[in-house]
């Protein structure tokens, strides 16, 4: 099951194509964790990248600045880029921190995924009650079924980075919920996952 209608996620997905060959960029937001997880695709792309490669972006798009949520905005039809950058940008953590935690998966630059949930619990912080918000959920939840996924780094990052009023939100929404039909968790199994979660989120 998709989220977006399938014609905007094809065209998402052909553009971060398309920019990952001209553009050096850490892929963070939906589609990176789609990467490590193959649960959800996206719609939005959401890129940390430094001030040389934004001047290129400027060159191909219309960029805006968003002073009050401290990053750039790019526009390519109907597709949202936000483009998150060193010392001005704080998607959850720093941006110039995040370049510190990344690894390589298929041919993209990307957070590691305790990063990545850490980026993910500030995006549902924000808009927690909205559609976008039950993505960020999904995404999260799916982040925390993976294997390799480490509950213990996580913690010491949030400690590290003093973000630890974002796992509250996390584990407050995660108990409101009893299913994600998303990712085919019926209520047993999502009670399971919850219990599993909630007993290792500091």
């Amino acid at each position: 099951m998709e989220y977006y209608h399938n014609l905007i996620i094809q065209k998402s997905w052909q553009l971060l194509q398309k920019l990952k060959q001209k553009y050096d960029f850490i892929l963070i937001g939906g589609w990176a964790v789609f990467l490590y997880t193959k649960a959800l695709k996206s719609k939005d792309i959401d890129l940390v990248l430094d001030y040389p490669e934004l001047e290129k972006f400027k060159e191909d798009f219309s960029v805006f600045k968003n002073e009050r949520l401290k990053k750039y905005e790019a526009k390519a039809e109907e597709l949202e880029i936000d483009l998150y950058i060193p010392h001005y940008s704080n998607p959850g953590l720093p941006a110039e921190e995040i370049s510190k935690l990344t690894t390589s998966l298929e041919g993209f630059i990307v957070p590691q995924p305790e990063i990545l949930a850490i980026l993910k619990a500030k995006a549902l912080s924000e808009r927690k009650k909205s559609v976008k918000g039950r993505k960020d959920l999904i995404d999260l939840v799916s982040l925390f079924g993976l294997e390799e996924f480490d509950f213990k780094k996580l913690n010491d990052e949030v400690k590290k980075y003093k973000v630890g009023e974002l796992l509250k939100t996390v584990k407050e929404t995660l108990r409101e919920v009893s299913q994600i039909e998303e990712l085919n968790l019926n209520t047993h199994q999502m009670s399971q996952l919850k219990k599993k979660v909630l007993s290792q989120l500091i």
